[in-house]
């Protein structure tokens, strides 16, 4: 089963500043962000062929399974027959199961219109996470700024110069005492690669939240993560982030005993 996230993104930008004329007019200025997406990789992996749900619930939401597949993936699904796709997750099968290549989980045959038994033309392809660049936008039009009306200098009245006086004869208040900021924090971090769990990729909120659920019952603190690729939304759920290696084996062992037997590690 592989998993496609979307995900949290990275963003930087360049900024400009308005130049103005002497009648104070301004000109906007844009800026251009990075932002990440998935884009196909069909070098990773790309398979066009029979697919099969065997009718079987199954657990870990919407995946595929391959004989040729050595490390779980991130795939878009998509049934040739009526053009419909899911975002889910890749996984190896054994080459010796009878049937076509392809396996499907129930969440995937749903999401894909697939009956029990009746194999359908399915592509698969790998993702991968791309930065691009956003186009700049432009600030709303700024109108005319007019420049202040000329200011002039005059004396004070003997009320305002009887004020600035005793102003400048007080005494200077004391000034109250500043407490030391509070120290941040300590920050959660890891220094493992993939310190999250995976444990599936869904097509329905609902049965995202209902695993995430599960999870939280057998006392491990999960997250449901939305995510969106050509219009079509999908949800992972992840457990963590584990700190050491020991910690993420016996997260891996928890889930699996839940009955999520292809969980796996991943960055976030």
């Amino acid at each position: 089963m592989a998993a496609l996230t979307l995900a949290g993104c990275d963003a930087a930008g360049t900024f400009g500043f308005g130049k103005s004329d002497g009648q104070g007019a301004v000109t906007p200025a844009g800026s251009t962000k990075l932002v990440e997406r998935d884009v196909e990789a069909p070098d990773v992996f790309s398979a066009n062929d029979q697919g099969l749900w065997d009718g079987r619930p199954s657990l870990g939401g919407v995946w595929v399974a391959h004989p040729d597949v050595t490390d779980p993936e991130r795939v878009i699904i998509r049934n040739e027959a009526n053009g419909k796709f899911v975002i889910g997750a890749l996984f190896r099968r054994e080459r010796d199961l009878p049937g076509p290549k392809l396996q499907i989980s129930s969440d995937a045959a749903a999401a894909l219109s697939i009956l029990a038994g009746a194999p359908a033309p399915l592509n698969v392809t790998a993702l991968r996470r791309q930065e691009v660049d956003t186009p700049p936008q432009d600030a709303a039009p700024q109108g005319t700024v007019e420049a202040p009306a000329a200011m002039t200098e005059t004396t004070l009245d003997p009320v305002m110069t009887t004020a600035s006086a005793a102003i400048d004869t007080a005494p200077a208040a004391a000034l109250p005492a500043q407490t030391a900021p509070k120290p941040a924090a300590p920050q959660t971090t890891s220094s493992l690669g993939t310190p999250f769990v995976q444990i599936g990729i869904f097509s329905v909120e609902a049965n995202a939240n209902r695993a995430a659920n599960q999870m939280r019952s057998a006392g491990m603190l999960p997250t449901v993560k939305r995510s969106e690729i050509d219009g079509k939304a999908f949800w992972r759920v992840v457990v963590g982030p584990a700190k050491s290696k020991s910690e993420l084996n016996a997260l891996l062992k928890s889930i699996k005993t839940e009955g999520f037997s292809d969980a796996y590690a991943v960055s976030n």
